[in-house]
């Protein structure tokens, strides 16, 4: 099928880009510069010139398409506003050309909130941190919208190839030697490769559900103590971790430091068991050395 996506060089984006075309669709990414088209051009991926701000540079594409991902974030100026703006002009798009297409919207596990050791899954009320507060919202206008097959999805953390959120530890370790953790380091994130998540998007764009919610996490368990000192030897970084209190971290990184001292369980049964779906990497600890050198490579 024709797909369009949205944020296909970003970190999430990318991988979902290529799954796709290696399974044989014909993707169509947003791309801002022709640096980057090539990049795109290399994967066998149509790039498609334009950017969130500006929906008339991408609508025309989407329109003749039959699945919609969103899949980009932008964080300048008013990132909430623009989030909607995008699902909405997407939403627009879907009423036009192939019928009725599906729509993938790109969510998050941080909309759970803290859950401890209590394991959540997509039933679970959420309660979302004020960094993602704004998030449920959009998502119901996705899963409300009655023209479209859509689908959110609410990836873990995601690690592997660039390293995402993790490779903040690489690069403390490696260039900064300050190797730095915000909260006491004994909570827990939901964790997901990017090759793993990508086949996750897959399977579901491939699927004929609609109106569901998908988490995508490994089972691993692993603190963030753990897996930042293994990052860290991975490194060869021979100090100490810092600590740093969620209060304090908060005045250089603002509401997002509340969302890396979460401390998460989250259950990724239904994708199992409806999509087929299973995580094939263990975690983060034991690949670090390999995670790493991934990391050193794109660095």
């Amino acid at each position: 099928m024709k797909v369009f996506i949205t944020g296909a060089t970003g970190y999430v984006g990318s991988h979902v880009a290529l799954a796709l075309s290696r399974a044989g669709h014909e993707v169509f990414g947003l791309v801002r510069s022709e640096e980057k088209a090539k990049g795109l051009a290399k994967q066998e991926v149509t790039p498609v010139m334009g950017n969130l701000q500006e929906p008339e540079s991408y609508i025309p594409v989407a329109e003749q398409c039959s699945a919609l991902i969103h899949a980009a974030v932008d964080g300048h100026g008013d990132k909430v506003g623009l989030e909607k703006k995008t699902v909405e002009s997407l939403l627009r798009a879907a009423k036009h050309g192939p019928q009725p297409k599906k729509f993938l919207y790109t969510s998050g596990v941080w909309i759970y909130g803290n859950t401890a050791e209590r394991l959540v899954d997509e039933t679970t009320p959420v309660a979302p941190p004020t960094f993602v507060v704004w998030r449920p919202g959009v998502e119901q206008m996705v899963l409300k919208a009655s023209h479209v097959k859509s689908l959110v999805l609410r990836p873990g953390c995601v690690y592997g190839k660039q390293a995402g959120l993790t490779g903040h530890w690489f690069t403390g370790a490696y260039k900064e030697k300050a190797l730095r953790v915000v909260g006491d380091g004994n909570n827990r994130w939901a964790m997901i490769h990017a090759d793993d998540l990508a086949e996750g998007y897959l399977r579901a764009v491939e699927s004929g559900y609609s109106g569901e919610v998908f988490n995508f996490t490994d089972r691993s368990r692993a603190t963030i103590r753990e897996m930042a000192s293994a990052a860290g030897r991975a490194a060869g970084y021979t100090g100490q971790i810092e600590f740093v209190p969620v209060s304090e971290a908060a005045k250089a990184m603002g509401a997002d430091a509340e969302c890396l001292a979460l401390d998460q369980h989250v259950d990724s049964r239904k994708a199992v068991n409806l999509l087929g779906w299973q995580p094939r990497h263990g975690g983060f600890v034991d690949a670090a050395h390999a995670l790493f050198a991934a990391w050193k490579a794109h660095s």
